[in-house]
């Protein structure tokens, strides 16, 4: 499975969360709201959640193995550091 696509759009706010991501894999599957995070140790990406009835997040969609997870990641932070993201309010929308 290849990463096909990726639209970064950068959140304005001054909070940890920098971006959301839509990622298109073999120009036939999209995840929508993946989320780069500024973390204590650097950026890091989560999955798209949803809050359970007892409190907690859970991934709706996420990587099942460590590799294929850590490859994502590399290529959305690449994108990321390289300015290759969509300014918020420029009009582009999901």
């Amino acid at each position: 499975m290849q990463v096909t696509e990726l639209r970064i759009r950068k959140v304005t706010s001054e909070g940890k969360l920098k971006a959301y991501v839509t990622v298109t894999f073999d120009n036939c599957f999209v995840v929508h709201n993946v989320k780069i995070i500024e973390g204590k140790d650097g950026l890091f990406i989560a999955m798209p959640s949803k809050k359970t009835a007892t409190g907690e997040y859970k991934d709706v969609a996420h990587p099942i193995s460590p590799e294929f997870r850590t490859d994502l990641q590399n290529k959305i932070l690449e994108e990321y550091n390289a300015g290759h993201v969509i300014e918020a309010g420029s009009g582009d929308i999901d």
